[in-house]
């Protein structure tokens, strides 16, 4: 990233984003794996402003605690009814300066910029201080440019003002370089051009583009492009949010692809910007990888897969699943259709077959357990085999109690382990059993269980 000096930085997430046609605020919603505001402020943060200030409005206590959750050390300013960009920077930089003195540059930047980055953002800031600029605007040019302020420039490509498309009249519709709703300003100069800003406008709002024209009567007002189109797109609507977040995943996808990762089919692979992945891994269709998830090398995931904040050791295969917060260890196979809840940790050539369900479970290297079984609160030993259609009853209603089975055992199928209980080493069960108290090493236990046969206990009438 490029170098930058930043005294301030101000966030703008006062608004409600009424086209996103939703209960909460535009700035909380998720964009690969982290919300909008979370990714500008990460991205604002790595500039190391002196000050990080996010300007709050509609659902405030509930984007104010977002953003404290991002970072501790975040100033909330709350905007007061009158609406605008602009008056969200009035409303900022007076509660900053009542603070301190606020000197040198003024980073301000739209919260709805998911892919807004820390190196544009640093390009931006050295640009504005190289070229000696009393304001900088950063722009984009777009094919489309519906929706967005033109930048209109004079014949030495000045910045002369930014008309909102509201306000534009036919020529300066035709403009397709835009404003990104990012600015940098000498923080002086930014106080005398928001001192008068007026609201006559379509929108009745205190525009913080018009503040650029009262910069320019004070000082040099420049734009710098940003070099990625993508990195500067605003969402306002789920339209908008959608086509984004599909040509960022295309982008993911391609990374991986070209760092060693067989994707089969990328249009329906999901992958999250805090996922890594191991050389020659093989991602299938129809998976999605989210959160802090790590894949070892020579592991195959998916089809149909979810993997949530997993660990996929080297050569591990999971198949048509689900796996949140669990450790998959080396040559272990998962699935197909099996549900691993959080914190489970299997060693190595271990085994989660078909309709199995686990959480908090210890499973040991070489242990299987093929399938429609439960696990949960349970610690099973090296080289066991678990019968199908076994449980672990951990919940008494009140506490979850833990099971523990030792190495070498062999469980088979129908068995009920009512925690808290304990069994050996080297045991076996038998079909059907109901273990309710501890097995020493080396023993064979079963439940007797007599049957009851009763013949022609139906009525006539029903037979």
């Amino acid at each position: 990233m490029a170098s930058s000096a930043v005294t301030a930085a101000i966030i703008l997430a006062a608004g409600e984003g009424t086209r996103m046609r939703s209960n909460k605020p535009k700035v909380l919603h998720t964009f690969a794996g982290r919300t909008f505001l979370n990714r500008v402020m990460d991205s604002v943060r790595a500039l190391d402003p002196s000050t990080l200030a996010v300007v709050v409005h509609f659902q405030a206590e509930r984007v104010a605690a977002a953003a404290r959750s991002y970072d501790e050390a975040v100033t909330i300013v709350n905007q007061d009814d009158i609406p605008g960009t602009g008056r969200a920077v009035q409303c900022a930089m007076a509660q900053l300066a009542a603070e301190g003195p606020v000197t040198g540059p003024v980073l301000i930047a739209a919260s709805d910029m998911p892919l807004l980055d820390a190196d544009t953002l640093g390009r931006l800031v050295a640009f504005h201080n190289e070229s000696g600029n009393g304001a900088t605007v950063l722009t984009t040019v777009l094919d489309d440019p519906t929706g967005y302020g033109r930048i209109i420039r004079d014949r030495e490509g000045n910045v002369l003002r930014i008309v909102e498309q509201k306000d534009a009249n036919r020529s300066e519709l035709a403009v397709q370089e835009v404003n990104t709703s990012v600015y940098v300003f000498d923080a002086e100069l930014l106080a005398r051009a928001i001192a008068d800003l007026k609201s006559n406008n379509a929108q009745g709002e205190f525009y913080l583009t018009d503040a650029l024209e009262t910069a320019r009567a004070n000082g040099k007002v420049g734009a710098f492009t940003a070099p990625d189109p993508l990195s500067v797109e605003g969402v306002n609507d789920r339209v908008q949010l959608a086509a984004l977040a599909k040509a960022h995943n295309r982008r993911v996808c391609e990374e991986w692809m070209r760092s060693g990762v067989t994707i089969l089919d990328p249009e329906t692979t999901w992958i999250e910007d805090d996922v890594e992945i191991g050389r020659d891994a093989t991602i299938l269709p129809g998976t999605f990888l989210q959160g802090r998830t790590v894949i070892g090398e020579n592991a195959v995931v998916g089809p149909y897969t979810t993997l949530i904040d997993a660990v996929v050791d080297a050569d591990a295969v999971v198949e048509r699943s689900r796996v949140q917060e669990s450790h998959i260890g080396r040559a272990t196979n998962i699935g197909p259709w099996t549900y691993l809840r959080q914190g489970n940790d299997f060693g190595e050539e271990a085994k989660a077959g078909a309709f199995v369900e686990m959480k908090k479970a210890h499973i040991g290297n070489g242990t299987k357990v093929p399938h429609l079984s439960y696990v949960g609160d349970a610690t099973l030993g090296d080289h066991t085999n678990i019968g199908g259609g076994t449980i672990t009853a951990n919940y008494d209603g009140v506490h979850k109690n833990r099971t523990t089975i030792g190495a070498g055992c062999h469980v088979g199928a129908g068995n009920l382990f009512v925690a808290p209980v304990e069994v050996g080493d080297n045991v076996t069960t038998g079909a059907g059993s109901v273990v309710r108290h501890a097995v020493p090493d080396d023993t064979m236990v079963y439940s007797e269980n007599t049957q009851h046969n009763v013949e022609g206990w139906k009525p006539a009438w029903e037979r």
